[in-house]
C-alpha cells in the first residue's frame, strides 16, 4: 500500500515597489509575518522593485535553491499602475525562462481583490 505523497511546499513572495525610507517596508514584512503564522510549512519571502533589497530574482533564486518548485508572487499593489501591469510580468517572464522546471503563479494585484477593497471600505468607515 501507498501513502500519499505530501504537496511540496509553495514559496510565497510578496512583491512590492519599494522605497529609500527603511520603515515602509514594515507593513509588508508584518503580511510576510501573519502568512508565516498562518501556514507554517510555506517559506514565505518579501521582494521588492527598486530602492530596497532584496529583489525579486535574488528571492526567487534562494528558493528555488532550497528545493522549492512552486512560487506564488504576489503583488502588493493597491493600484495596477505600469510596475504591476508591465514591469512585473516581465520579470517573472525572465524567471521562467531562468527556471523552466519551476512553476510561477503570479496573482492579481492585492489592490485588485475585492476582499480587500472590502476591508478598506469598512476601515474607512468604522476606524
Amino acid at each position: 500500500m501507498t501513502s500519499p505523497s505530501k504537496p511540496s511546499p509553495k514559496g510565497i513572495i510578496l512583491f512590492a515597489h519599494g522605497s529609500r525610507d527603511p520603515l515602509w517596508k514594515l507593513p509588508i514584512e508584518a503580511v510576510a509575518q501573519r502568512i508565516q503564522a498562518r501556514q507554517s510549512d510555506a517559506q514565505v519571502a518579501c521582494a521588492y522593485l527598486e530602492l530596497t533589497t532584496p529583489d525579486l530574482p535574488s528571492v526567487a533564486g534562494q528558493m528555488i535553491a532550497s528545493g522549492l518548485q512552486s512560487l506564488r508572487i504576489v503583488p502588493m499593489f493597491l493600484g495596477v499602475g505600469r510596475h504591476a501591469r508591465e514591469d512585473l510580468p516581465l520579470l517573472v517572464a525572465q524567471l521562467q525562462a531562468d527556471h523552466p522546471q519551476v512553476q510561477f503563479e503570479l496573482q492579481a494585484a492585492v489592490g485588485e481583490n475585492p476582499l480587500l477593497i472590502d476591508l478598506m471600505a469598512q476601515i474607512a468607515i468604522d476606524p
